[in-house]
């Protein structure tokens, strides 16, 4: 794991706990469940930055998006092959975050970064299209904390290279969460963890 990147964070969110909580929904649910096959050689390699913002609007994340989408096209990949932007105190609303995607989508643009890297989204109240609060099935893009996921596409290529039927990938993560059912989603105890009782929020502090 490569060190976190973090200004003064708020006390309520300690960088090391968001990190944390972070990594253990990686391992137990992104990994634990097969949700990506590509996000265990990345993670086992050490090559997923980490960064703690501190912005608190949407203003604040662009300004943190920029320098890490530059940082993340110098870095050498075989040492940085993906960057992990947290948001512990911003776009905490869905729909604001959802908004903000297309800032992100035109940032890469206006960075000439298009085609080298790419933004994806994970949100606590992730929620898709044309489906209820409560269905299990949006878990499979639901994180402790917004997060936006910087990615190369050259590793993206490479790794639909080793995984030729990658296009199931979504159908099988489906019917992976209607399987556990929320219980059992719950029960991985993947949401933010309170830094003083130790507790998981989806569990109950």
């Amino acid at each position: 794991m490569t060190e976190p990147t973090t200004a003064a964070a708020d006390q309520d969110f300690p960088p090391d706990v968001v990190i944390a909580d972070t990594v253990r929904w990686l391992e137990k649910a992104v990994i634990g469940l097969n949700l990506c096959p590509f996000a265990k050689g990345v993670h086992t390699k050490g090559q997923i930055h980490y960064v703690v913002s501190e912005a608190t609007d949407a203003e604040g994340v662009a300004e943190d998006l920029h320098r890490e989408l530059e940082a993340l096209a110098e870095a050498n990949p075989e040492k940085r092959d993906t960057t992990l932007l947290i948001l512990p105190q911003a776009l905490l609303d869905f729909l604001d975050f959802n908004d903000f995607l297309e800032i992100a989508d035109a940032m890469v643009e206006e960075l000439d970064l298009g085609g080298i890297l790419q933004v994806a989204s994970f949100h606590p109240q992730f929620q898709f299209e044309g489906t209820e609060v409560d269905d299990v099935t949006n878990c499979t893009n639901r994180s402790p904390y917004p997060t936006l996921h910087l990615l190369r596409e050259d590793s993206i290529d490479k790794a639909v290279e080793a995984f030729p039927e990658a296009e199931t990938i979504y159908e099988r993560n489906m019917e992976v969460l209607e399987k556990i059912g929320i219980e059992g989603w719950l029960d991985l105890d993947v949401g933010p963890r309170c830094p003083v009782t130790g507790h998981g929020a989806a569990k109950g502090v």
